[in-house]
């Protein structure tokens, strides 16, 4: 049946699209850095762990029809009494709250992916807790997510709604270029992050070589051999997530059985459980440089490094805002997989 002539078939409504930013406990001061930079305040929120380990949350001011936009990367702050379990959870109630108090759109700032590594089967009757989490994130009512350096592409296969994924590389390079070192190659540590490297590289105007890596079982690594010319070199080994830095040990012990002048590490996200400290501090290393995605524990070692990436955040996020585009920000360089 056609409309008659003049016919209103949509209702037009003006109305001034509004911004909030709110914080976990996991990630507050980058969440700051981030409010500082688009200029408003951090959003007031009230969080708790009960005594029973259970996690609470509730935004302290209305937020019906605004972009909520959540800062919480899913790790541990010591500081904060949080796990990386406690602080998914928290994500996920704070993003529940947004939902059920008529957030116009809620968008989960998660810089540092958590469960990211687990994202396929390594062994039989193991689950895929990558895609877990994603299934998680959406279930709560997260209408986008915007993270950082994900450990593999197929995380973002495992959501069904937007994944805008930013990379520091380019924040990592230019500390180096900034350095001026000669004679320079880039080491990937294993042939997985061998794409990594080879952009690293090109960045920072570099040779390339790639470490052989075995894992003969979860979080113990043992390299084999160096592909590529390093001797007389100084080294930077790029990788996306240093944890128990066990890797990064054992391939800074081998770069210099190759006879690398000084060895320098180059990573996204500086998790550091377990004796990652310990590890760094007996390497024969230069430099650790890593971003702000995890706040850094206290008695870090003085060789450690941490660059802000709150600018590149505050960029993508206002873009998000504005309906623009946010590969833009990395022309089109924020797909390393």
């Amino acid at each position: 049946m056609l409309e008659p002539p003049g016919a209103v078939t949509s209702l037009p409504i003006d109305y001034d699209k509004r911004l909030m930013l709110f914080s976990g406990r996991a990630t507050r001061q980058l969440a700051l850095n981030i409010a500082d930079k688009l200029g408003v305040d951090l959003g007031p929120t009230r969080l708790k762990t009960f005594s029973n380990g259970e996690v609470y949350g509730r935004f302290m001011e209305s937020i019906r029809g605004a972009d909520v936009f959540i800062v919480q990367s899913t790790c541990g702050n010591p500081s904060e009494g949080l796990t990386a379990n406690d602080s998914l959870m928290e994500l996920l109630v704070m993003i529940d709250a947004a939902v059920g108090a008529s957030a116009h759109r809620v968008i989960a700032v998660i810089p540092w992916f958590g469960y990211s590594r687990q994202d396929k089967k390594s062994a039989p009757r193991e689950p895929i807790s990558a895609r877990l989490v994603a299934r998680m994130i959406e279930a709560a009512g997260a209408d986008r997510v915007l993270t950082m350096d994900l450990h593999a592409g197929q995380v973002q296969g495992f959501f069904s709604k937007p994944v805008d994924h930013m990379t520091a590389r380019f924040i990592l390079a230019q500390h180096f270029n900034d350095q001026h070192l000669d004679n320079l190659v880039v080491v990937a540590p294993d042939v997985g992050r061998a794409k990594l490297a080879q952009k690293f590289a090109e960045n920072v105007g570099a040779d390339l070589a790639v470490m052989i890596k075995d894992r003969p079982d979860q979080q113990v690594a043992e390299i084999g051999y160096v592909i590529g010319d390093v001797r007389g070199k100084n080294a930077i080994i790029v990788d996306d997530i240093i944890d128990t830095a066990g890797t990064l040990a054992a391939a800074t012990a081998t770069l210099r059985e190759q006879g690398v002048e000084r060895v320098f590490a180059a990573a996204t996200h500086g998790v550091f459980s377990g004796a990652a400290f310990e590890n760094i501090e007996r390497a024969n290393l230069e430099q650790v440089v890593v971003t702000d995605t995890i706040p850094l524990a206290p008695g870090a070692p003085a060789k450690m490094l941490q660059l802000p990436c709150a600018d590149m955040l505050t960029d993508s996020i206002r873009r998000i805002f504005t309906d623009g585009s946010v590969s833009e920000v990395f022309a089109g360089e924020n797909q390393l997989f």
